[in-house]
């Protein structure tokens, strides 16, 4: 099922362009065309350009970003950058002196500092983002040493190179408990179904994304098949793999994909198992998998824990 509500992103895309006309109409309305000869063209060429670079960057941004906050934040302020600017490059052809309140004035002198402090939250964003991944990205120069195939999709390694990380971990912290989670992706299939392969590579790669920055540095990430991905948690218990599992889940839920120009819901379902040394994993992955298929969590009550 679909959730046809509108998107920060659709809003921006379509918004802030025809804010720029309406900018134009208002200018002409209340103002006078300056003659020719008093246009100042390096300044219009400078404004006007400006004015374009902020809204391509912009559709950049949203084009090559997943929705979300940071997302948001960085478009935004290209967007009010862009329209400041805009406004700055009408200000060169139309005179304003007779406009009631001298509403231009705030909108040259607002805009762009709003812009800029909405990018600067932007970039902070950003910034965790990046600190997030890239301590998942550490994780994964050992699967490239090693000379691992990769799951060309995802970029993350198989349930064969865990199995070994689970004895490793078993041998390095022998008495230590540690837990193995199964995740499977709800909406996935009917995405696949009505949409097709792309936008269903689009949101496993969104989860996989998501599911990196709630990970700790010390967990595994791996993909088992299809739309299921398995999580070594060492030194973690039965209890705390629950809560943790519950907050991926969480996580998944509030990730803001789309298909067909409307919100599509997805989510997890989940379960989980200590391992001792003693355990054997195939046997582990074996147990993981009937819990998914008999009593697994689902995302909308793991949202609730």
């Amino acid at each position: 099922m679909r959730l046809a509500r509108p998107s920060i992103h659709r809003l921006l895309r379509f918004g802030v362009p025809a804010a720029a006309a309406a900018l134009a109409c208002t200018y002409l309305a209340f103002g006078e065309l300056k003659p020719q000869a008093a246009w100042r063209g390096l300044d219009v060429l400078g404004e006007g350009g400006t004015a374009l670079l902020a809204a391509a960057w912009m559709a950049l941004v949203l084009a090559s970003r997943p929705a979300g906050r940071v997302t948001a934040l960085l478009a935004l302020g290209l967007g009010c950058v862009a329209l400041g600017a805009w406004a700055d490059a009408l200000d060169e052809i139309v005179s304003m002196q007779a406009a009631p309140g001298r509403f231009d004035k705030w909108i040259e002198s607002g805009l762009p500092p709003l812009g800029m402090l909405l990018l600067t939250a932007g970039l902070v964003g950003w910034r965790r983002e990046q600190f997030e991944l890239s301590e998942h990205m550490a994780q994964r120069e050992r699967l490239f040493r090693d000379h691992r195939a990769f799951d060309r999709i995802t970029q993350l390694a198989d349930t064969g190179y865990l199995r070994e990380q689970l004895a490793l971990d078993a041998a390095r912290r022998p008495g230590t408990p540690a837990a193995l989670l199964m995740l499977e992706i709800e909406g996935l299939p009917p995405l696949l179904h009505e949409h097709g392969r792309r936008d269903a590579v689009r949101a496993l790669r969104a989860v996989t994304h998501q599911l990196l920055l709630n990970l700790r540095r010390s967990d595994l990430l791996c993909r088992a098949a299809g739309d299921r991905f398995v999580v070594l948690l060492p030194a973690t218990g039965a209890a705390e793999a629950g809560r943790r599992a519950a907050h991926l889940a969480r996580m998944v839920q509030l990730t803001a994909f789309e298909a067909g120009n409307a919100a599509w819901p997805l989510g997890l379902r989940w379960a989980c198992v200590a391992a001792t040394p003693a355990d054997d994993a195939a046997a582990l992955l074996r147990r993981l998998a009937d819990d998914l298929q008999t009593g697994a969590v689902p995302a909308r009550a793991a949202a609730a824990t």
